[in-house]
């Protein structure tokens, strides 16, 4: 009895052992590849897993992603210049099987892979264009990566140019290319400024004598309005003066003699100025007339006393 309870408790501790090595956790950031007898059978998911002990066993992948430093190194350039030039490559797992069975080393194959191809990149570019290219330098470089590395079940994230140093003579040079450069613009903006600075002058002072000159103008025409009605304002009041006159010698219906002793004074004021020469009017005759007979009137009445 005592021999057989030993067998069942040595069976009954087995199993637990047995069910206890199958038992097999995997974390959230992992896939598990199931292998039986070296032999690739399933893909587990994160959790709590039962494998066959002995006989399976269970490889864990990292889904997270996987950063590769590129190690500096010295690239020609399509114009003959040596640069060192360093990346970092961002990966991420999308199938652990090919990333699993694949490839061996993966990170050792995509460092030497991203070197060879940041290589070629760099050196079909001069380096004006290799400095000022580093966003297409990074889409090129990661399109080549991620179409190589599809077959071992990555995918490339994002590629990234740490640095791309020229040599020291040719920084220098680059330097005092652009202190030349700044020079140039520094001296193009003040000549830019200056020649603003007189053409504005020069605009004020055309446009203060335009002014100046609309203002002359402006004063000069309103004084001759002023002028222009003075004059107008004294004709009409001459020829309504005149046409007052006519009508009060037409109503008052003068004679002869009357007209005769105005057109007298008249011809004593024309007499009095400086003209040498007097046009008489032709109808004189009729007027002197008149003139004759207010002299024999005056003469009759001289005569009249001593009769």
């Amino acid at each position: 009895m005592q021999q057989a309870g030993f067998i069942v408790i040595a069976f009954i501790a087995l199993i637990v052992a047995y069910v206890v090595l199958g038992l097999k956790i995997v974390r959230q950031h992992e896939q598990g590849l199931v292998e039986r007898f070296g032999k690739y059978k399933e893909t587990l998911d994160p959790g709590l897993q039962l494998i066959v002990p002995f006989i399976e066993r269970i490889r864990r992948v990292d889904m997270r992603e996987i950063v590769v430093d590129v190690p500096p190194q010295e690239v020609i350039t399509k114009d003959n210049v040596v640069v060192t030039v360093d990346a970092v490559v961002y990966y991420q797992a999308t199938d652990p099987v090919k990333l699993v069975y694949n490839v061996q080393n993966f990170v050792l194959a995509a460092t030497k892979l991203a070197q060879t191809n940041l290589r070629n990149v760099v050196g079909d570019l001069d380096l004006d264009d290799a400095l000022t290219s580093r966003e297409r330098i990074n889409a090129q470089l990661r399109e080549i990566l991620d179409e190589a590395t599809d077959v071992w079940g990555t995918k490339v994230v994002r590629v990234e140019i740490q640095r791309i140093d020229p040599p020291a003579d040719v920084t220098q040079a680059m330097h005092r290319q652009m202190k030349a450069e700044r020079d140039r613009r520094a001296i193009v903006t003040e000549a830019e400024g200056d020649k603003r600075s007189k053409i504005l002058q020069a605009e004020g002072v055309k446009a203060s004598r335009i002014l100046e000159a609309e203002g002359q103008a402006e004063a000069i025409k309103q004084v001759a309005e002023a002028e222009k009605f003075q004059k107008l304002t004294v004709a009409e009041g001459e020829g309504q003066a005149i046409e007052r006159v006519f009508h009060a010698i037409h109503n008052g219906d003068p004679t002869d003699d009357l007209i005769a002793i105005k057109y007298l004074d008249a011809l004593q004021g024309v007499a009095n100025g400086n003209a040498t020469k007097i046009f008489l009017p032709m109808e004189m005759s009729g007027i002197l007339g008149s003139i004759g007979a207010i002299g024999e009137m005056f003469n009759k009445d001289g005569e009249s006393p001593t009769q």
